[in-house]
């Protein structure tokens, strides 16, 4: 995957980056428009190609694919015996129904999920985390905090914790929208 060019970083003795050169640039060209939003948002653009570099590396090493994970990580999550219905992992994962068949699929062919019929209703689908499935996703867990623990390294701690909340206030916002 390729990286967007930055012409510096925190750590440059400059502190100048390829944000600061396009505000620069529309602040020239267009004076008449307050660019300020750029300076967070371009940066927040930029950032999440990074994040989404990082962990595809880290799901990599454990033959992973992102939406793998992400099926694996909610039964995970789900407590008891690891299991939910696809419907309820459809909905965990915001993909569709079809989507979610296709991916269970794979991970059923890898012995990472099993698929029964729900004792109860047999038009649903119970699916369960296996013990290889729960090693796997457990060690991805680890090593994907670790990977993330580390890019928030130049942060001062207590900076992590308002951060986090002015994201979520921003999250909230752009979903009501």
């Amino acid at each position: 995957m390729a990286t967007r060019r930055t012409t510096g970083s925190a750590d440059d003795a400059s502190g100048v980056d390829e944000v600061d050169d396009i505000v620069a640039a529309w602040q020239r060209e267009r004076p008449d428009l307050d660019v300020e939003p750029l300076q967070v948002l371009s940066r927040l653009d930029r950032l999440a190609d990074a994040l989404g570099e990082r962990r595809a590396a880290v799901f990599a090493g454990y033959g992973l694919r992102r939406h793998e994970f992400d099926v694996l990580a909610a039964l995970r999550r789900s407590g008891g015996d690891f299991q939910l219905t696809a419907g309820e992992l459809a909905l965990r994962t915001y993909v569709t129904s079809g989507t979610m068949t296709s991916r269970l699929d794979g991970l059923t062919a890898r012995g990472l999920v099993t698929r029964t019929p729900d004792s109860l209703d047999g038009r649903l689908v119970r699916v369960a985390l296996t013990s290889a499935g729960r090693e796997i996703v457990d060690a991805a867990f680890e090593a994907l905090l670790a990977t993330e623990r580390e890019l928030l390294t130049p942060l001062p701690p207590h900076t992590i914790g308002p951060l986090a909340e002015a994201l979520r206030t921003l999250l909230a916002r752009a979903a009501d929208h």
